[in-house]
């Protein structure tokens, strides 16, 4: 018998960075005693749960069960209508993905050369630079505030000469500084893009999520030619559906046909076919979905916040976001060690996200900062967490 020798990997795989916590900490299996406020999580009870399981036995019992066969590479045709009609686009500029992440990949491979230059947030989601690896390190970070990201920091490097393939933002409820892009900052940014000939990854996957009124519309986006706009129903059906939808340019539309029959040809017929059931069968079901997603989440924003800042006793510079999933509080004294903070919570039972794990170059105070998430944790644990973490700024005080 002979022993099996390990073969070294490809040089691909051997050149992914190392995990600096995010992402893997929040699928982890979490401790029974401790409260996770580190995913953007959706609650399993303002998920549509009773119509997805009935529009599941309708389309399984359809004659000749089509959705348990091969479908078309940019998506089954009825699902791709009700989304072609809500972005108000043509039907063949949609393709449907396996959620939003898997549409940030199929638009980086078919952009991205080995080192172009992507410029992108900063403070970014990080799992976007574990994909961009993939193609590129080579990165232009651009500031993120309040309102978004920092146009008169992007335009002064464009003016100066900085010549970015893509250009990757969070436009709506920024992940994880929260701030959103005016109506006349999105048009100031397509304008850019157009200009200086880059194209824009628009990631939006907390679009839906507004606690108020609508904010400003995704036009400027799906009317451009140099706009990538990504979406997905991980955060407003459910992300095990792993089901989203890329509305690309006309000149980009076969190229990502192309590279999606080469990689897992299409996504799932069975789950397209569920979604499409459930949102053609009762066409108020979406909106009714969103209207309780928007309620429970935004009553959860201002409970957490309102006790955090009772707790920290002003310790955590608290702004409450107007949509999205989380908070980004920000550590109001320089005395305070920001891991020291983090490790201090986790022996009292509460876990976030370290503002230190969303740099993704020099010039922000994110490491200042924490993640709280929100949206899946009750609001009695929300206002536990947020007295486990008073305490452990007393003993960091």
């Amino acid at each position: 018998m002979t022993t099996a020798t390990a073969l070294p990997a490809s040089e691909l795989v051997g050149r992914f960075s190392k995990p600096q916590g995010f992402g893997d900490a929040t699928l982890r299996s979490p401790r029974a005693d401790s409260i996770e406020l580190l995913g953007g999580i959706p609650d399993p009870h303002v998920l549509p749960v009773a119509q997805l399981a009935a529009a599941t036995e309708r389309v399984l019992f359809r004659s000749g069960v089509p959705a348990l066969q091969y479908s078309r590479t940019e998506g089954i045709a009825e699902l791709r209508q009700w989304i072609a009609a809500r972005e108000g686009v043509a039907v063949d500029r949609i393709i449907i993905t396996n959620g939003g992440f898997h549409g940030l990949s199929l638009a980086i491979q078919a952009l991205i050369n080995p080192g172009d230059l992507v410029a992108v947030d900063n403070p970014i989601f990080p799992l976007f630079l574990r994909g961009l690896e993939l193609a590129t390190t080579n990165i232009l970070p651009i500031p993120v505030g309040a309102a978004g990201l920092d146009l008169d920091a992007l335009e002064s490097q464009l003016r100066a000469g900085a010549r970015p393939k893509a250009l990757y933002t969070v436009p709506d409820f920024h992940n994880p500084t929260q701030g959103s892009l005016s109506q006349a900052d999105r048009q100031r940014l397509v304008d850019l893009a157009a200009h200086y000939g880059f194209v824009l990854l628009a990631d939006n996957p907390y679009r839906e999520l507004y606690f108020g009124s609508a904010g400003a519309s995704h036009r400027e986006f799906n009317d451009s030619e140099n706009v990538i706009h990504i979406n997905t129903f991980t955060k407003t059906l459910g992300p095990g559906l792993r089901l989203g939808w890329l509305v690309v340019p006309n000149w980009l539309k076969s190229d990502i046909s192309a590279l999606r029959s080469r990689q897992d040809s299409h996504s799932s017929t069975l789950v397209q076919s569920i979604v499409a059931e459930a949102l053609t069968s009762d066409e108020t079901l979406f909106d009714a979905t969103l209207d309780k997603a928007r309620a429970t989440y935004g009553n959860r924003a201002q409970i957490l916040a309102t006790a955090i800042e009772v707790e920290t006793q002003g310790g955590l510079e608290v702004q409450i976001p107007d949509g999205g999933l989380f908070l980004w509080p920000r550590i109001a004294s320089d005395r305070i060690d920001p891991a020291k903070l983090s490790e201090s919570a986790k022996s009292h039972g509460v876990d976030y996200q370290q503002g230190a794990f969303f740099p993704s170059g020099p010039g922000t105070d994110a490491a200042r900062h924490l993640r709280l998430s929100f949206g899946h944790v009750s609001e009695e644990n929300l206002k536990e967490g947020a007295r486990r973490i008073g305490l452990a700024f007393k003993e960091q005080s």
